[in-house]
């Protein structure tokens, strides 16, 4: 069996697996090096994001084996924007570019679910953890999980990847998004250096300030180059960051799973400052 089948058959129990590796690790590593918050708190605080995965899971594993159904329907059909990318019979080209067009179809699937109500409703669960650290990565309500890969089946229909890029990209999406919701930061100089390609720490906590305009920045999912050339590229200080979201800071209301589970199915409160 040769690395592709092995990825192709297996890809949701090696995607779990790296998925779970990275945070475990990541998370003794918050325990261990950062200060001012005790393991019993901190414990508090990670359970009730961590109850998330057994709602995600399920929805994940169920739909992307429509999302393989779809690459082996495009491949096989030669179907996608990469068959017209001129030389994308070159390995480099075809996974280069591909790379780059899906993470460009996360960058608009991020802005769609803080511009379109319904949708921010369901995000507006990840973004109300009053505490980012590496457990905020799976704080997303079972709603956005259908969404999202719902996404993902429309952005592999459009794109034509095959499997092996595919594979990949959920790999660096993964490391990146959970790199991106750790306590730890870049030094300045190398946050300067790094971010003017890919997202950090430093700037994805941008993202998760609790006012506007900086909630509306920083949107990229691995590059940070769509939000320089779509203008919403921000920084801000360290200390000058708060978490959470304007209209969600009780600790009542995000903090105990059940509630969260609600807020989407409650009355809107969009963040202050906010225009259509």
């Amino acid at each position: 069996m040769t690395i592709t089948q092995f990825l192709d058959r297996h890809q949701d129990a090696v995607q779990v697996a790296l998925y779970a590796l990275i945070i475990c690790s990541l998370w003794l590593m918050e325990v261990v090096f950062s200060s001012g918050i005790s393991v019993k708190k901190r414990w508090q605080h990670n359970k009730t994001n961590l109850l998330f995965i057994f709602t995600a899971l399920p929805i994940q594993l169920l739909l992307t084996t429509i999302v393989l159904i779809i690459v082996g329907w495009t491949n096989s059909h030669h179907w996608g924007l990469v068959n017209y990318i001129p030389g994308h019979h070159n390995k480099w080209v075809y996974y280069i570019s591909l790379f780059m067009l899906l993470d460009l179809c996360e960058y608009v699937y991020h802005v769609v679910m803080h511009k379109i109500d319904p949708l921010w409703k369901f995000h507006l669960v990840h973004h109300s953890d009053l505490h980012v650290d590496v457990s905020t990565t799976v704080r997303e309500h079972p709603g956005e999980t259908c969404v999202r890969t719902c996404c993902l089946m429309l952005w592999v229909f459009i794109c034509g990847p095959a499997i092996g890029v595919l594979v990949l990209r959920q790999t660096f999406q993964s490391l990146f998004n959970i790199l991106a919701h750790t306590e730890f930061r870049l030094p300045q100089r190398v946050n300067k250096i790094v971010g003017l390609i890919f997202i950090t720490p430093n700037l994805h906590h941008v993202h998760h300030h609790y006012q506007l305009p900086h909630t509306d920045r920083n949107y990229g999912d691995v590059l940070s180059i769509w939000d320089r050339l779509f203008g919403t590229f921000g920084e801000l200080e360290q200390e000058d960051i708060r978490f959470g979201i304007d209209t969600h800071m009780d600790k009542e209301r995000t903090g105990k799973f059940v509630n969260i589970l609600k807020i989407p199915f409650q009355k809107l409160e969009r963040p202050n400052g906010h225009q259509n």
